[in-house]
């Protein structure tokens, strides 16, 4: 029976025993073979034009740059991470610290990234000693069925189990769902509603959460920097990434300077009776975002809204009127349309862009170009998102980049704001279990005074 999933993790589980216990040299060319076959100009364009054929969606050309850097990315982070046996020594704790892998790994994987998010977890789990069955998006299983052969290829190259990489060929719900309370732990990347689907399987996961990324942009920027990294990373993929700005917040003072070199770069800003229409468009029972603009080029979005735009436009543009469910356009988009902003206060803005994240977004990230150090700090620990990327294009910094020091990932945690267990970029040291070995040290038990000092000093013993 084809997709049987008992027997795929059985098999998993086989290939599994067999690199449980293989020396960090074995792991690493293991790791290495299979980041090599993913990041191969060949390999890397057929997955990019299978992928973009299936889904209709993205730029073929940025996902091979994508398949590339993320997986180049992801390997060099690891490159000297120890994940096998001893990791840690605390001689004066007596403590040794041993790694452990989990098993056997659920990987659910979107038809935004369907190649790309399996390359970088890919060289993670094998990196960590893990097996990993892919459950393909219902849109795009071709491309992940092929990411995970070539994945197959680079083992059986050196000897590993090729059974350490399998995939879904005819994936449904209930597939998914089977896979997820059957594997050993389950990591998944999509949005809100695949998170309650995550839990209700009753295993331990990672997960992530919906993006809804506001640029701020104050007076100290440098406009038309700001603009042309906006724009680069609004129109990348066609702003499939949950990482995309989806609105950008413009201080009055340098509003019209701002907007007129966004509109340099290829912005349509929106008239009133467009903005009207457009939504309509997208969200035809004001509720629900139509799936049809998701990551299509500006002009197709213009046309499906009959709207008049110049030939060179690269992305609409519409004013915000008021964050939350009344305005969807404050909400996440993952289109090349840009809801644009104007405050005059910073608090008042980083208290805005928190009703916004709350209603779409919370857990994710914002960006922020300002030269002023004390507004960017302030942004960070006001905010309840994972990341905060300052003066730069924002979906090439936030999940990795060579110019930045997030960790190399597609996926990304939001924290418990998103019902995720953690905020950080997923990667090797999340599918890892740790054994402490413990040896007796010198007893010290520490006095009042070490403990209480200050308590006691100011409060006394009363």
């Amino acid at each position: 029976m084809q997709d049987n999933i008992q027997k795929m993790y059985a098999r998993a589980r086989k290939a599994f025993e067999v690199v449980e216990y293989w020396p960090q040299k074995k792991v690493d060319e293991m790791v290495l073979a299979a980041g090599w076959e993913w990041q191969k100009e060949e390999t890397a364009k057929a997955l990019a034009r299978l992928a973009v054929d299936e889904s209709g969606i993205g730029v073929y050309e940025h996902k091979v740059a994508k398949i590339q850097s993320k997986t180049r990315g992801s390997l060099w982070d690891m490159r000297n991470a120890r994940t096998c046996g001893i990791v840690e020594e605390d001689e004066a704790n007596g403590l040794v610290k041993f790694a452990k892998p989990m098993g056997v790994i659920a990987n659910v994987v979107p038809c935004t990234n369907p190649e790309s998010t399996i390359c970088a977890l890919g060289v993670s789990i094998l990196k960590t000693r893990n097996a990993m069955i892919v459950s393909p998006h219902p849109r795009t299983q071709g491309s992940s069925y092929l990411t995970v052969e070539h994945g197959r290829k680079a083992l059986k190259k050196i000897g590993a189990p090729e059974d350490l990489m399998q995939c879904i060929k005819n994936t449904s719900k209930e597939k998914t769902a089977e896979l997820m309370s059957v594997c050993d732990f389950a990591v998944a990347t999509g949005g809100d509603a695949l998170v309650k689907v995550v839990y209700a399987a009753g295993k331990p996961c990672q997960t992530v959460g919906a993006g809804n990324v506001v640029s701020i942009v104050d007076e100290t920027a440098d406009i038309p920097a700001a603009a042309r990294k906006i724009v680069l990373s609004k129109t990348a993929n066609n702003s499939a990434s949950c990482s995309s700005e989806n609105a950008v917040a413009i201080h009055e003072s340098v509003y019209d300077r701002m907007i007129d070199a966004l509109k340099a770069e290829g912005g349509h800003l929106c008239s009133t009776q467009e903005r009207e229409t457009l939504r309509k468009m997208m969200w035809p029972d004001g509720k629900h975002l139509n799936r049809d603009v998701v990551a299509k080029p500006a002009l197709r979005i213009a046309e499906m809204a009959t709207l008049d735009v110049p030939e060179d436009t690269r992305f609409l543009m519409a004013l915000g009127e008021k964050p939350g469910p009344e305005d969807r356009f404050s909400g996440e988009k993952i289109c090349l349309v840009l809801t644009v902003w104007k405050w005059t206060d910073f608090d008042e803005i980083v208290c805005r862009v928190d009703k916004m994240l709350k209603f779409s977004g919370e857990g994710h990230s914002v960006s922020i170009h300002s030269e002023n150090r004390q507004r960017q700090i302030q942004l960070a620990l006001r905010s309840n998102v994972g990341r905060v990327n300052c003066n730069m294009p924002h979906a090439m910094a936030n999940s990795g980049s060579w110019f930045n020091g997030q960790p190399f990932t597609d996926t990304l945690g939001c924290g418990t704001w998103a019902g995720n267990i953690t905020t950080d970029n997923i990667n090797y040291r999340h599918f890892l279990n740790y054994t402490w070995l413990s040896t007796p040290i010198d007893e010290y038990v520490p006095s009042d005074e070490e403990i209480f000092g200050k308590y006691l000093e100011k409060w006394g013993r009363d």
